[in-house]
């Protein structure tokens, strides 16, 4: 129940009301009592008659009862309905004093504010019409006498004022309820976009780092091996682990700028990686000792792609040739296919596992072997296992997510496959 708004001066006696409402119920009881009593007298035909001690005893009875209005709501209205027959009928002093009717009305109030609606107009009309008859049949003539016909008004006003009461009541409730339900469902929203968000910065950190740090590892175990025997060599090597951990600290740099708030210092403006720019990827390969071979089977599949599709695509691309060049060995070959097939992207990347270390079966991040085979009894490929890493369940999140299809797994000849397939228009019987 919301309170209703007062004034200022009645702010501190309304809350304690509303805190007691025990309290609230006695001085209901004394007002109506008061208002019995004077009704009683002050009526044209009750002037001259004395109030009898019977009338004041049921007056009484009548308001003390609803005291417990509250607990017994149905069962104080019973109590006022037969309290009021009784004085319309016995008549001990004069005419009947319609006013114990009051007592009644509160407790129809009461009825009604608690209770269904169905349950108020039933009972309401019941007490109406037993009351109005009583009258009619045992109280004031003529039978179509204007205190007749109030105990009628004032019993249907009483049903309605309740009712009126109780749907407030459950309005304001329902509006409540909603609000609550809306706040807790803009928190998940709100959680559920920040974990999106986490998941989809850890695959791009995981992209831009794996691919540098697996060139930068291996050029810089070139130069180790070779510093004595072949200086120019090394210096030719560590000059690549340089220009790969600067291109890393370009990539991070630009990538944490996507995180800055408004209002911060300006962000990197370059776009995001795409195959426009795959020619600098695999020349990095290329210098790191890997050979590739990349094929477009059309030229417009490097045509203008979706943002999304892009930067998937250069991912795809990125994470297969990292996992080859660190899993297959140096002396591995790779193959990068694109192609649009029926309104589709698919890029797929092959190494023929070649330059494959012989270290045993002991299983590679990626879900491969040392031979590129997966581990016997383990996981399919692209499986992420305890202690593994995130490469092939990064790659088919990115695909998922633009609703494509994402395969790897060794090849029956030796190797390794990632095929990857991006539509290029959204599914729009799964998006509406």
């Amino acid at each position: 129940m919301t309170p209703l708004a007062v004034g200022p001066g009645l702010a501190r006696p309304h809350r304690w009301l509303c805190a007691h409402p025990r309290a609230l119920d006695i001085l209901v009881a004394m007002g109506v009592l008061a208002l019995i009593l004077i009704g009683a007298v002050a009526g044209p035909r009750m002037r001259n008659q004395p109030l009898g001690p019977f009338f004041v005893l049921l007056a009484v009875l009548v308001a003390a009862s609803l005291v417990f209005r509250r607990d017994r709501p149905r069962g104080v209205l019973a109590f006022n309905v037969v309290l009021t027959l009784v004085e319309i009928v016995t008549n001990d002093v004069g005419p009947p004093r319609t006013s114990i009717v009051f007592g009644v009305v509160v407790a129809l109030y009461t009825v009604a504010a608690r209770t269904d609606r169905p349950t108020t107009w039933r009972l309401g009309a019941a007490t109406a019409v037993l009351l109005t008859g009583a009258g009619m049949l045992f109280a004031l003539n003529p039978w179509y006498s204007q205190e007749n016909w109030g105990l009628f008004a004032w019993t249907g006003l009483a049903a309605a004022a309740g009712d009126a009461v109780r749907s407030r009541r459950a309005y304001i409730a329902a509006i409540e309820e909603r609000a609550v339900r809306a706040e807790r469902t803009r928190e998940e929203e709100a959680r559920r976009r920040v974990a999106e968000e986490r998941l989809r910065i850890a695959r791009e950190l995981h992209d831009v780092v794996a691919h540098h740090i697996a060139l930068v590892n291996v050029q810089a175990g070139v130069a180790s091996h070779v510093m004595d025997n072949r200086p120019d060599q090394a210096k030719e090597a560590l000059a690549h682990v340089r220009q790969a951990s600067r291109s890393a600290l370009d990539e991070l740099r630009a990538t944490v700028g996507l995180l800055r708030q408004y209002g911060d210092p300006a962000a990197p403006t370059e776009p995001a990686p795409g195959l426009a720019v795959l020619d600098q990827l695999v020349d990095g390969f290329v210098r790191a000792g890997m050979r590739v071979k990349v094929r477009a089977e059309a030229r417009e599949a490097l045509d203008p792609l979706p943002g999304s599709v892009d930067l998937t695509a250069y991912r795809v691309v990125q994470e297969a040739l990292t996992n080859a060049h660190k899993h297959a060995g140096p002396g591995a070959t790779a193959e990068v296919r694109i192609a649009r097939v029926w309104g589709a992207l698919e890029v797929t990347v092959e190494d023929d596992g070649a330059g494959a270390r012989p270290e045993g079966p002991e299983k590679a991040p990626d879900g491969r072997g040392a031979s590129g085979e997966p581990r016997a009894g383990g996981a399919e490929p692209g499986e992420e296992t305890g202690g593994g890493g995130h490469g092939l369940l990064g790659m088919r999140e990115r695909v998922t997510a633009l609703r494509g299809s994402c395969e790897a797994g060794p090849l029956p000849e030796g190797g390794f496959r990632v095929r990857v397939r991006l539509p290029l228009q959204p599914r729009r019987g799964r998006d509406s």
